[in-house]
């Protein structure tokens, strides 16, 4: 479950003064890679629940896709396709995957250990990344702030401007490397077989 850069991670040279602690922003990847092993050690799959888990999953998948392709790192503030309906689609497509991936591992301790670090480590990387994206674009960002939310969609896209018209690009998918996340997905998918056939014959 790899993390691509949220729109929010478009920083340019200079730091802003006053971004407080970094650990979260740091740390949220490098500690999914030994949380994902003890979620597979506690994970119970079957057929049905990695089917359904994946399922959820690719829902996911298809938002942080739509999300990849319309986000320009460093370059713009991003406000065209997801990113009129909420300020974090990828971090939202995230979040969906993550239910995937609980739902596959049909186990309730890993449930909560994967919500638990979204929601911990989301919230706070959320929060930060907005101040970043304040310092970078002012009253331009505020604008949009008010317009659109933080994670949970609206329904209708926002009336931001010319900029909001935007099309999907798929090379700026393949430049934001958001295949790494379907691949990531693919293989605890795969994993999760792998258990699921170890436990019937052990």
């Amino acid at each position: 479950m790899s993390e691509v850069a949220e729109n929010s991670d478009r920083r340019s040279e200079s730091t802003p003064p006053t971004m407080g602690p970094t650990f979260f922003a740091r740390w949220r990847v490098r500690l999914g890679y030994p949380l994902a092993i003890v979620v597979l050690l506690l994970a119970r799959p079957t057929p049905e629940s990695i089917a359904i888990g994946g399922v959820v999953g690719l829902i996911g998948l298809w938002v942080r896709a739509l999300a990849a392709g319309h986000l320009h790192k460093q370059e713009m503030l991003t406000v065209s396709g997801p990113y009129a309906h909420t300020r974090n689609p990828l971090y939202f497509g995230s979040a969906i995957l993550t239910l995937g991936a609980a739902v596959a591992m049909n186990s309730w301790t890993a449930v909560a250990l994967l919500c638990g670090y979204f929601a911990l480590f989301y919230s706070v990387v959320m929060r930060r990344e907005e101040g970043e994206l304040r310092f970078h674009h002012g009253a331009a960002f505020d604008e949009y702030a008010k317009a659109v939310p933080l994670f949970f969609p609206r329904v209708r896209a926002a009336k931001l401007g010319p900029g909001a018209a935007g099309a999907f690009s798929i090379a700026q998918y393949k430049k934001n490397r958001e295949y790494r996340a379907a691949i990531g997905f693919l293989l605890l998918l795969v994993l999760c077989v792998v258990e699921w056939r170890l436990r019937l014959i052990y």
